[in-house]
């Protein structure tokens, strides 16, 4: 589905991912509905999409909210009209501990936001996307949904339920007017940490910022995934760290784990 002209809401577009894929699509020619449970993060959105800013809305939204959820389509139309497509961005990690040492309220957190946030907002907006003459939906899973990451046995289990999740629906859509694409983002240089209100201790810190992994930049990865998205996709790896690791874990999914064990294990707190 190309951009130009379409109505396409957006989680998470207070920051990060989300927020360049807002001002992407504002670039594309899109009318945007940029949704997250910052305010302060969506006024500087609106503030960076400048002269296109006549073409956002902005709307405070926690996607765990059900009930919440369940009135945004309403709103969403009465300011622009029309649903053509949904992006789910919105996302948050845990802490880098081991299961053994991680707590429940974390552990719910997560799926809370991870996947009951993408089931709640496309199992409400899905019947406004069928209705178009044609529309699509972006679920971000992760690198982490397919390669174990220690320290992050939650995020990725709760990423990889996003992942199976999408698939399912782009069979299940196979033969309607929406199609479906699922981006898997690798290292991201963004502030991921402090948004999902994980702290890091100055020494857990300092090694990841010291890190020989490359990590892709906000905006190269929200131009890949809505290259994605205009092209019809099933599926597309976000940086070179995630597109070398699909292919490795499905050559050798042992090595690749391992190889992960090894440059992640030193950010676990002990």
């Amino acid at each position: 589905m190309r951009a130009s002209g379409k109505v396409v809401a957006v989680t998470g577009g207070g920051n990060g991912i989300g927020r360049e894929l807002v001002l992407g699509l504002l670039d594309r020619g899109a009318r945007v509905a940029a949704l997250d449970i910052s305010d302060t993060g969506l006024a500087g959105t609106a503030q960076l999409a400048g002269d296109a800013a006549d073409r956002l809305s902005t709307h405070v939204a926690n996607i765990t909210d059900r009930a919440l959820v369940e009135a945004l389509p309403d709103r969403l139309i009465e300011v622009h009209g029309a649903i053509d497509g949904l992006i789910n961005c919105a996302g948050i990690i845990q802490p880098f501990v081991k299961v053994n040492d991680l707590d429940y309220a974390s552990i719910e957190r997560v799926f809370n936001v991870n996947l009951w946030g993408v089931i709640n907002m496309t199992k409400t907006f899905l019947p406004y996307l069928m209705e178009r003459p044609e529309a699509h939906l972006v679920n971000i899973s992760s690198m982490g949904a397919f390669v174990p990451v220690p320290g992050q046995a939650i995020y990725g289990a709760s990423k990889a339920a996003v992942k199976l999740f999408t698939e399912a629906l782009y069979s299940e859509l196979a033969q309607t007017n929406v199609r479906v694409t699922c981006a898997y983002p690798g290292a991201i240089h963004t502030d991921i940490s402090k948004h999902s209100g994980v702290q890091m201790d100055a020494d857990t810190e300092k090694q990841a910022k010291e890190s020989k992994i490359k990590m892709t930049e906000p905006a190269d990865a929200a131009r890949i995934i809505l290259d994605a998205m205009e092209s019809d996709a099933y599926r597309v790896m976000v940086g070179a760290d995630a597109t070398m690791m699909d292919r490795l874990v499905r050559l050798l999914p042992k090595k690749a784990a391992d190889t992960i064990q090894k440059q992640m294990s030193s950010l676990l707190a002990e």
